[in-house]
C-alpha cells in the first residue's frame, strides 16, 4: 500500500471531480459547481496545488434551450491532438421535470493549454433513446475508441443502467448500444435505481470501470465491473460486476456517501490515486442534489489479483 497521503478535501464545494494528468506535467481539473451553471477548469503540476489553482471558466449554461439548466459532471479528455469536455445538461422547464431530463454534449478546443481555447460546442452525443442521460466517460483499447454512459432506457425500471459503445469520432457513437450495467443489488437501489458516474481504468490484464449507485446522500457509493482486457467489450457477458461496494460511507471517518471519482496517477507516476467526492457529514436539509458541500478528495489505492482495493474513505 502507498504511503502517499493527500490533505482532504483538495477542493471544497465540488463534486464530480475529474482530474487528467497530461504529457505536459499539468493535472487538469473540472467538476460539477455548486450552482450548476458553467463549466471550470484548473491545472497544477501537483493533486493538492488544485485546490490552490485558478479556476478559469471556460462554457456557461444558455438561458434557455436544451443546454439552459444542471450543467453536471464535466470531464477533459486529450484525444488525437485536441481536448474534449464531456458533460451533462437540462433545460429550463416551468416544472421539475425539464430539470432532469438530461442529455450528453461535447465541447472541443484544439488550444495548447485549454484554460486558454476557444471551446467550440460539439453538438449532443446521441444514443438509442431521447431519454436522461449523463456522465459520459470515454477510453481507447486496442486501436477502437468507446463512449460508456449511464441512461434511462424506457422499457426498463430505475433511473440509469450503464452502456457502451465504439465511436466514429469523440462526440459520436457508433451502431447499437450494449448495456453492461443495472442496478441489481439492494446497495444499488436505495432512493433510486441507479448506476452512474462512469470512470474507465486499465490494469493487471484487465479493464476496470468503476460507477456510483443509489441516492446522492450518505447511501451513495461504488461499485465496480471488470472485464478482461482480451475479451469482447461489446458482449456484456465479459462485464462482471462486483457483488459489493468497493467504496462507501465511512461513519468512524466522518466521510459520507463518496463516488462519482476519477483515476490518475501520482506525481512521481508510482502510485494510483482515486479522486471522488464525499460529505463530512449525515444529515442533509432538502434534496441532496442542491447541498453544495460535496468536497473533491484524493486517495493512493492498490490492488489484488480480482479486484481494485479502495482505501477505507479517510
Amino acid at each position: 500500500m502507498s504511503n502517499r497521503e493527500y490533505t482532504n478535501p483538495i477542493i471544497e464545494q465540488r463534486a464530480d471531480p475529474w482530474v487528467y494528468k497530461h504529457t505536459d506535467g499539468y493535472y487538469y481539473f473540472t467538476a460539477s459547481v455548486p450552482e450548476y451553471d458553467r463549466i471550470e477548469l484548473r491545472r497544477s503540476k501537483t493533486i493538492e496545488g488544485l485546490g490552490e489553482a485558478k479556476a478559469v471558466t471556460v462554457w456557461k449554461k444558455y438561458e434557455i434551450g436544451p443546454m439552459s439548466a444542471n450543467i453536471w459532471a464535466p470531464e477533459i479528455h486529450f484525444i488525437d491532438g485536441k481536448w474534449y469536455i464531456y458533460f451533462a445538461a437540462a433545460r429550463t422547464a416551468e416544472t421539475n421535470e425539464g430539470l432532469f431530463d438530461h442529455r450528453m454534449f461535447v465541447l472541443e478546443t484544439d488550444a495548447e493549454n485549454p484554460l486558454e481555447g476557444n471551446w467550440i460546442e460539439k453538438g449532443q452525443i446521441k444514443t438509442k433513446w431521447e431519454s436522461f442521460a449523463l456522465d459520459a466517460t470515454t477510453f481507447e483499447h486496442q486501436g477502437v475508441r468507446y463512449l460508456v454512459w449511464p441512461q434511462k432506457d424506457p422499457e426498463i425500471k430505475g433511473n440509469s443502467n450503464l452502456y457502451i459503445a465504439p465511436m466514429e469520432n469523440p462526440w459520436t457513437i457508433i451502431g447499437e448500444p450494449v448495456m453492461i450495467a443495472t442496478p441489481e443489488h439492494d446497495w444499488e437501489k436505495i432512493g433510486f435505481l441507479v448506476n452512474e458516474g462512469p470512470a474507465v481504468i486499465k490494469r493487471n490484464g484487465n479493464i476496470y470501470i468503476a460507477f456510483s449507485a443509489s441516492a446522492t446522500d450518505y447511501n451513495y457509493c461504488m461499485g465496480l465491473l471488470i472485464a478482461d482486457e482480451t475479451s469482447d467489450l461489446m458482449n456484456p457477458t465479459s462485464w462482471k460486476k462486483h457483488p459489493t461496494p468497493v467504496f462507501k460511507t465511512n461513519v468512524e471517518t466522518g466521510q459520507y456517501g463518496p463516488g462519482h471519482n476519477s483515476f490518475t496517477v501520482s506525481e512521481d507516476g508510482t502510485t494510483d490515486v482515486i479522486v471522488y467526492h464525499a460529505r463530512n457529514y449525515k444529515e442533509i436539509e432538502g434534496d441532496p442534489l442542491y447541498d453544495p458541500n460535496r468536497h473533491t478528495r484524493a486517495q493512493a489505492f492498490t490492488w489484488d489479483d480480482q479486484a481494485c482495493l479502495f482505501l477505507e474513505c479517510l
